[in-house]
Order: C-alpha cells, then structure tokens, then sequence
C-alpha cells in the first residue's frame, strides 16, 4: 500500500494541515459554508448543521469532531459556529425511532404504537 493510500484510510496523528479523507471532510464542510453564506447569516450554522446532521455518516461526523477537537483544521469560522448543533456520532440524537419514541408513535397516530409494521410498507390492500 503506498503512503497516500494509508493516509485516506486512517486519521492522521501528525501535526499540521489535514489530508487525505480528513481534508474532504474539511473541504466539504468548508462549501456548505459557502453556499450558506449566500443566505441570510442567521441562518448559516443551523442550516450546516441540519445539512451535516442529514448527509454525513457517524464515521463522517466522527471524523469530523476529531478535527474540531485537534484545532486549526481550516474549517470555515461558519462551520467551527456550526458544530455545536452537529450531532455526535451514535448519540441518542442520532438514534431515530428507539425507546420512548417507539412508544409514542408517529405524529398523527401512524407508526409501530399504531399497529403499523416496520416490514411491511403502508399500501392499502385491494380485493
């Protein structure tokens, strides 16, 4: 395996500038800020984080917090605003439909509380 190659697939522990995955990670976060820049600042680190909440994998994010954590990654300022709205990977944030959500069911009486299955898709049935 040639030395580039090592370096996508593990995390630097070297000091300095990220590379290899780790500087995709900050390039792409870098152009979510710059498309948010386009709309009103308010806006700008909710609108990264719900976009990084949405698209980016648990090992993204992961990834992503351990060049927070590192420092001078070369993040965006909008993104470095961001992360504290960004979920951490495998937090109870990121699990969707467990425990006492299960319970209560969808909004509008739909789901598993309402007898509905996660197997089956919700298509009425013909005769």
């Amino acid at each position: 395996m040639s030395p580039d190659a090592a370096q996508n697939t593990h995390p630097s522990s070297e000091d300095g500038p990220p590379h290899g995955t780790n500087a995709k990670l900050v390039r792409m976060a870098n152009q979510i800020a710059t498309f948010f820049r386009s709309q009103p600042h308010e806006d700008g680190p909710a609108g990264i984080a719900i976009h990084i909440n949405k698209f980016w994998e648990p090992r993204m994010r992961g990834a992503f917090f351990a060049l927070i954590e590192k420092g001078d990654a070369g993040f965006d300022p909008m993104v470095i605003t961001a992360a504290p709205l960004i979920k951490r990977p495998h937090s109870k944030e990121d699990a969707i439909g467990l425990g006492a959500d299960a319970e209560r069911g969808a909004p509008g009486g739909k789901g598993t509380a309402a007898g509905e299955s996660l197997s089956e898709p919700n298509m009425p049935e013909t005769t």
